[in-house]
């Protein structure tokens, strides 16, 4: 398994990481046994690197790495994880809450679910409008110091929010989108992170399948899939992103690789401060997704893939209203 590594003195990890979020929540029923047997064979290939949250089935996606966790060494493992969002015993998002003492509440149970003492990394999913970063980043670094957390985490925050908290505190990676179709962090939050030196986690680079050369227009989707809610998955936003694929499609035939394959190598060609996530539920999708890592793309084919996918050619918005509201990362800066 090629290895990259978070900033220069920090720890290597898989170059692609495994996010379980799906193997939980919002995409729909998943098969517990295939999503244990997934994981077990994303480990048995070298995948270190495991993208977890206490928000994804309420503890659910925790509860099931600790099943993985039996048959797997602690230290051989990368376990990331995300914090902060509330949500009713029905599902229903209720907000953010990253003051200090939830933070290190949350944490507490966390750990207690995945039977661990500690977490590799821990970071807020989304930041808190209502508490200063540095007060977040704070409550973390006093975690990391106790030997509870062993680094530091930011999602879809803006530039200067990263720049702010990692005045307060190292920080090791932000997690945020970032594919073909989500190119928005190029402007001023990636060159943020390699100006401070901080690695760059990125989900979703199959744009929530998207991009994975498997969905079609006319797919049926279970009535709790939340792609149901978000706007490149409707109307005239899904033909025009599906002609996308198609055209990707033809440069991926072209050199002998899937869709899937093609969307992921070029995020993974794009530094080798960038890692990134594979939402893969199932064993055939991660043996798709880690095809990958065999492909180099020649210096032509990034030109014949940014004239297929130009970089706002995108339908769409990445999330619906409510969502973008509470995107940090969105906001400019």
């Amino acid at each position: 398994m090629l290895q990259r590594q978070l900033t220069a003195q920090g720890p290597s990890v898989s170059a692609i990481g495994l996010g379980c979020m799906g193997m939980s929540d919002l995409y729909g029923a998943a098969d517990r046994r295939e999503s244990l047997a997934t994981l077990l064979a994303a480990t048995e290939r070298g995948v270190t690197l495991l993208d977890t949250g206490d928000l994804y089935g309420m503890g659910h996606n925790e509860l099931l790495l600790r099943e993985l966790l039996r048959h797997r060494r602690r230290e051989d493992l990368f376990i990331a994880v995300k914090f902060g969002p509330q949500r009713a015993p029905d599902g229903e998002f209720l907000g953010i809450d990253c003051r200090p003492a939830a933070t290190k509440n949350a944490l507490a149970h966390t750990l207690t679910r995945l039977g661990t003492d500690y977490v590799d990394l821990y970071q807020p999913a989304r930041v808190d409008p209502n508490v200063p970063i540095e007060e977040t980043v704070g409550a973390i670094e006093e975690m990391r110091r106790a030997g509870h957390v062993r680094h530091i985490g930011l999602s879809e925050a803006a530039a200067d929010t990263v720049r702010r908290a990692h005045a307060q505190a190292p920080v090791s990676w932000l997690q945020i989108e970032y594919s073909l179709l989500s190119r928005g962090i190029e402007s001023e939050i990636l060159p943020a992170c390699r100006e401070l030196g901080i690695a760059l986690n990125a989900y979703g680079v199959l744009s929530r399948g998207l991009l994975s050369g498997h969905w079609t227009a006319n797919r049926e989707r279970a009535p709790e899939d939340f792609r149901n809610r978000l706007p490149r998955f409707q109307g005239r936003n899904l033909d025009n992103n599906l002609a996308l694929v198609q055209a990707l499609r033809q440069r991926a035939g072209a050199i002998g690789v899937t869709v899937a394959q093609l969307a992921i190598a070029w995020v993974m060609a794009q530094g080798e401060d960038i890692i990134p996530l594979v939402g893969a539920r199932n064993r055939e999708r991660l043996d798709e997704a880690l095809g990958a890592l065999d492909v180099a793309l020649p210096d032509a084919e990034f030109a014949a893939i940014e004239s297929a996918v130009p970089a706002h050619a995108v339908a769409g918005q990445r999330y619906d209203p409510g969502q973008m509201a509470m995107l940090d990362s969105e906001r400019g800066g």
